[in-house]
């Protein structure tokens, strides 16, 4: 069995909330907020809050009230749940979408408060994912179902490579990272993460480079992206540990390494609920 050391994995495992995310949207706007828009309220948000507040003559105390609310202006405004939500439609609850659709695996590209033709083909594949009415309007059924615990791997996997993680699931910047990285040297052999058959293996145009994707049992599959070469072909069945490949840069990539996805009927799943 290889073994993953999975440091930092609580900060990765951890929960934000759509509210938190559309504040720091807005105070970014306001140039206070350079963090991630992770969801969630720690100290740089928090101090983000108050120098809002100084500026605006309201109590620093940090807290995002009803004041600090009006002082971020059309960005701190509608609240969640105030109206259906669709194309062109933007403020604080369209932000909150945006970052709970990305957690429920569906991400939309940046979380910036706007819908557009993006948001609502993300809001479109999560609506049938969820087995709603797939209309693009994110109502009261929508808002239900975003509330329920983000999809987890149902089945147990073996780290496709051995040692750490560089770089985990979830937001990234205004964005979402799909995956986890593992930093290795170009051509280290990387293996199957679980019994499945390669559904597609090649290269893919849209930044993933040399990707291989396996299916497994109930709607899982996982991908194993960047590779510098390929090991198998579509159709053949694998078990944990069959070399699929070898780690590369190829496609988007910064340098050497393997990018590791896990999907559950289509939607982005943290890895690290099922290794």
């Amino acid at each position: 069995m290889i073994a993953v050391v999975a440091s930092g994995a609580a900060t990765a495992e951890g929960r934000g909330r759509g509210s938190v995310a559309a504040l720091q949207v807005a105070l970014r706007a306001e140039g206070l907020y350079l963090g991630p828009v992770d969801g969630l309220r720690g100290p740089s948000t928090s101090r983000a809050v108050a120098r809002l507040q100084l500026r605006r003559g309201i109590a620093a105390d940090g807290i995002p009230g009803r004041a600090t609310r009006r002082a971020l202006g059309r960005r701190g405004r509608p609240g969640v749940g105030s109206r259906a939500i669709r194309v062109g439609a933007s403020g604080w609850d369209v932000a909150a979408l945006q970052f709970s659709l990305g957690a429920h695996g569906f991400p939309s590209g940046p979380v910036d408060g706007g819908f557009g033709a993006r948001s609502e083909a993300a809001l479109r594949r999560f609506q049938r994912w969820a087995g709603l009415s797939a209309d693009g309007i994110a109502g009261a059924g929508t808002r239900r179902a975003l509330r329920r615990r983000p999809p987890r791997s149902p089945l147990r996997f073996l780290a496709p490579v051995g040692g750490r993680v560089g770089d985990f699931f979830g937001p990234r910047g205004t964005g979402m990272h799909s995956g986890i990285d593992y930093p290795r040297p170009g051509g280290t052999p990387v293996g199957a993460a679980g019994r499945g058959c390669v559904v597609s293996a090649g290269y893919d145009s849209g930044g993933y480079g040399n990707l291989v994707v396996i299916s497994h049992r109930f709607g899982m599959t996982t991908s194993y992206a960047h590779l510098a070469s390929l090991a198998v072909a579509p159709g053949r069945c694998v078990v944990a540990g069959d070399r699929v490949g070898t780690v590369g840069s190829t496609g988007r990539s910064s340098g050497p390494h393997l990018h590791f996805e896990m999907r559950l009927r289509g939607a982005l799943v943290n890895p690290l609920t099922g290794l």
